[in-house]
């Protein structure tokens, strides 16, 4: 990346009312086309959202995107549509059992509407919030439920099975903080009170541990920040096997989406930990350390390995990528010939590296903070422009050139392309929502936004 030095955060604010009018169009538009009955939408193909994949993980970011659209512009309408949608089709998620998400549906939607209350952005109501309230208990229990033992801890297992663990499941971690922060705990046999803090610190140890490499010689690809999508473990014994990927090119190259989850999911962790007492939580100067540690190689890998606007492709190691010549030192193209951008990635990751950022920048480390404050401003700056900004009345999508599935050859490819484009996400869109709401908040020097601002 050439990170741009001189770009302000107020210079965006521009960009941001013109993003939020889009943004409302978008949400109208799905509200008033999409067929429900196929299951929740997940990507669009020739502009409209269709579903495909193996659970429903994306149903949380279609309502949620609502409500951060009420949050950032206060129309009435989208919160009036994401209460009744959570209220009619959310419950299901809840109580699922078979996903590594619950992060995602369900501190999308009931979170982000106990977190409004919180605020005061929609009136209180002692029922509804203690609707929202045991929703959100449920899930974090539920999401803890998912557990694999390990020889030195344990995490939240994928959809793969109880032998994986995902790097996306790291923003999923924020269910069981949640849970923990509303007093709840996962009761099981014999009435054994499983703390969820100790949960999600165990599954964030085995998430830094062995998703992340350090270049501490681990193995001869072992390079700073490097993310593997999936790790493997023995069940029977507990030991690691190896690193492997479900939706990247190989296990020894970064799926750049799953790097952007790492990024995140460190950064945003690092902020709630940070507000615990030492009290509390005896081993909070190991725990904090461990998230600054995994959040800086993340975002220092992310800076070395993206092209100079900040838009990755797919993989870092995607094979098409030894033909584009010098193509980190250039702007990323949606449409070449050989290997597709993630956009969605570039909006996850663009959260992570301003939350690191900030944080730094409130240690007095203004350097590095300034750094990866100024990383995150160039990525957003490029999105809420074209050709990554939607401003096709009829495309149902946001954000364009996202990638889903590129193995599985899920995405979309237009007549006359080798490579898919020109397609949106409901991941990436949320998300885009997500950071964008995050820096209006900053600019305007409104309530500082985390997930854990509900009580």
């Amino acid at each position: 990346m050439k990170i741009q030095t001189g770009v302000q955060a107020s210079e965006l604010s521009g960009k941001l009312k013109k993003f939020w009018e889009i943004s409302g169009q978008k949400i109208a538009l799905i509200e008033k086309n999409y067929d429900a009955s196929k299951g929740s939408p997940v990507f669009t193909i020739r502009g409209s959202y269709t579903t495909r994949g193996w659970t429903e993980w994306t149903q949380g970011f279609q309502y949620g995107s609502a409500i951060l659209q009420y949050d950032a512009t206060g129309e009435q309408q989208a919160l009036q549509l994401a209460r009744n949608k959570t209220v009619a089709i959310m419950a299901p998620h809840i109580s699922h059992t078979g996903v590594h998400d619950h992060g995602f549906n369900n501190i999308s939607t009931y979170g982000n509407l106990l977190r409004l209350m919180h605020e005061g952005k929609i009136p209180y109501n002692e029922w509804e919030k203690n609707f929202y309230t045991l929703a959100l208990k449920i899930s974090g229990a539920v999401q803890a439920g998912r557990w694999t033992v390990i020889k030195d801890g344990g995490f939240i297992h994928s959809f793969n099975g109880p032998h994986s663990l995902f790097v996306d499941t790291i923003r999923s971690v924020r269910a069981l903080v949640i849970s923990h922060c509303l007093a709840h705990f996962l009761q099981a046999e014999g009435d054994q009170k499983i703390s969820l803090l100790d949960r999600a610190i165990q599954h964030l140890a085995a998430t830094a541990k062995y998703s992340i490499f350090y270049n501490e010689g681990r193995d001869i690809y072992d390079v700073w920040g490097r993310t593997a999508h999936e790790s493997v473990f023995n069940i029977k014994d507990g030991n690691f096997r190896c690193p492997n990927s479900q939706q990247g090119y190989t296990g020894f190259s970064t799926w750049t989406r799953g790097l952007a989850w790492a990024m995140c999911g460190f950064a945003e962790e690092l902020e709630w930990f940070d507000t615990l007492d030492k009290a509390e939580l005896p081993e909070k100067q190991n725990i904090v350390a461990m998230l600054l540690k995994g959040a800086k190689a993340t975002c220092d890998f992310y800076i070395n390995h993206t092209p100079a606007d900040g838009i990755p492709y797919w993989d870092t190691g995607a094979p098409g990528l030894n033909k584009m010549g010098d193509y980190l030192n250039k702007p990323a193209d949606p449409f070449n010939d050989f290997e597709p951008v993630d956009s969605s990635a570039a909006a996850i990751a663009a959260q992570g590296l301003l939350r690191l950022g900030k944080y730094l920048q409130g240690k007095e480390d203004t350097s590095n903070g300034n750094r990866y404050w100024q990383a995150g401003l160039t990525v957003l700056d490029t999105l809420l422009d074209e050709p990554y900004l939607s401003r096709n009345p009829d495309h149902q999508g946001l954000i364009l050139h996202s990638i889903y599935h590129r193995p599985n050859g899920w995405d979309h490819i237009p007549a006359g392309s080798k490579i898919p484009y020109g397609e949106s996400s409901m991941w990436g869109d949320y998300h885009i929502r997500e950071v964008a709401l995050y820096l209006q908040r900053v600019i305007n020097n409104e309530t500082y936004h985390t997930f854990f601002n509900i009580q």
